[in-house]
């Protein structure tokens, strides 16, 4: 079983906050950008958690991001705005981005805001819920490095091109996030770092061959040129449906990069990635209230029906609402992203977050490597040659996979 490390919420909250701080942040952007990650950890979406500090070290390290960048309005006209995030972290790019559409929805009744030159946003969802919180419907969108092949091709050219639509309040709210290939990379990733084999069609080798192990895929898709790529939603070929999931996919591209006069997935190398939102005013269909009555209506007539499998029917949203009740006080975090915040933690003078309960190892308390000896001294097999401030090369060049 993989060693997985149950870490403090607030411990981490401490420990990510102070990376991003000395990254060059602020401290309220800090403090927001920790708890995207730790949002999404308590959410079950480690994808899109913790595991994603690797990537953005390397990126800030290598100038891709800039933690001072401040977005800013390149165009508007009537409902909609286009913003240019000057390579800022795409989270606060899409933290305005989706202020601004909430704006431009309460007075104009919708409001769509495309921006550009930005860097991964995190999960999407949690700017459409934002908007949902706020009497909405919110609709989120982003483009990304391609990684995703096409039907009938195993060259990767889009982005896993997510979507995210959330309406309606509480335990009922729709909240729906989903890549429009068969699985984010970052799936991909977590079972990479588990050793976990994977047991559907999430992946293609340079062949069109699927394959099912994690470390050979991501192994491809790290590769100049690409040697592997995700599947569309659907799967490879037609027969699953796969079609569908790519045009979903090229939808996302006429959203963000081609709107906003930015380049395609196709096209990306890192960085430059566009998103955007849209925000819907329900006031001309009986005002906010009455749609999220509407919408829990739904909900629970759908968890009514009958199960053909022995497993509820769920509504988008209520796996990720049983997970935030789980997960209140710590959050599960696999022990190679444990390592490798620790080791950047470390390479700041910053204390490493607080290991409550390990499961998946020996013994009880501090976890332990083989040898015996503590997490916290150990230096082998994790990338670093002893000093805290070397990185791993998995962690180094993990901003050229998205």
């Amino acid at each position: 079983m993989p060693r997985i490390f149950q870490v403090s919420v607030p411990s981490l909250r401490v420990t990510l906050s102070s990376i991003f701080r000395k990254q060059g942040f602020n401290s309220t952007d800090a403090l927001y950008l920790a708890g995207t990650l730790i949002d999404a950890d308590q959410r079950g979406i480690s994808s899109h958690g913790t595991q994603r500090m690797a990537m953005y070290d390397a990126k800030i390290r290598h100038r891709i991001i800039d933690p001072h960048a401040r977005p800013g309005i390149v165009r508007s006209k009537g409902a909609s705005l286009l913003i240019d995030a000057h390579a800022a972290m795409g989270q606060l790019a899409m933290r305005e981005a989706t202020n601004l559409a909430i704006g431009l929805a309460q007075s104009h009744g919708v409001g769509l805001v495309t921006v550009r030159n930005s860097n991964h946003f995190g999960t999407a969802g949690q700017y459409a819920r934002k908007a949902a919180d706020s009497g909405f419907i919110g609709i989120v969108s982003t483009n990304s490095n391609p990684i995703v092949a096409p039907t009938h091709t195993a060259v990767p050219a889009l982005g896993s091109n997510p979507i995210a639509v959330a309406a309606g309040y509480g335990d009922d709210q729709l909240d729906y996030d989903a890549a429009t290939s068969t699985v984010s990379l970052g799936k991909v990733e977590v079972h990479e770092k588990t050793g976990t084999p994977i047991d559907a069609d999430w992946a293609v080798d340079a062949r069109g061959t699927v394959s099912h192990d994690p470390a050979a895929i991501m192994d491809g898709i790290r590769s100049n040129p690409r040697r592997a790529a995700l599947t569309p939603l659907g799967g490879p070929g037609e027969n699953g449906g796969g079609y569908k999931g790519y045009g979903l996919g090229l939808a996302v591209e006429l959203l963000t990069g081609l709107l906003g006069d930015a380049p395609a997935s196709i096209d990306l190398k890192g960085t430059r990635i566009s998103h955007s939102i849209l925000v819907i005013s329900p006031e001309a269909y009986g005002g906010s209230d009455a749609l999220a009555a509407r919408v829990s209506q739904l909900a629970k007539r759908l968890r009514s029906l009958p199960s053909s499998d022995g497993h509820p029917v769920l509504f988008p949203g209520d796996k990720e609402r049983a997970a935030i009740a789980q997960h209140h006080d710590s959050v599960p975090i696999d022990d190679v992203t444990y390592r490798q915040v620790r080791d950047i933690a470390w390479g700041l003078d910053i204390d490493e977050p607080q290991i409550v309960r390990v499961e998946g190892a020996d013994g009880d308390g501090y976890p332990t490597t083989d040898s015996g000896t503590t997490i916290a001294n150990e230096t082998e097999d994790t990338g670093t040659t002893g000093d805290p401030t070397h990185h791993s090369s998995e962690t180094a060049t993990a901003w050229t996979t998205r």
